[in-house]
């Protein structure tokens, strides 16, 4: 299963399975996109 990333470079989209390279630039520096969801813990 492909995830999702987001390359440091150009911020295109990327969907990898094998190679941690972007198609379009070749930079090899991603980042993982997260959800748009917001975690509220409560501080001790």
């Amino acid at each position: 299963m492909a995830s999702s990333y987001k390359c440091a470079r150009c911020k295109q989209k990327v969907e990898i399975d094998q190679n941690v390279r972007c198609p379009y630039c070749g930079h090899r520096i991603l980042f993982k996109e997260r959800g748009a969801a917001i975690k509220e813990l409560k501080a001790r």
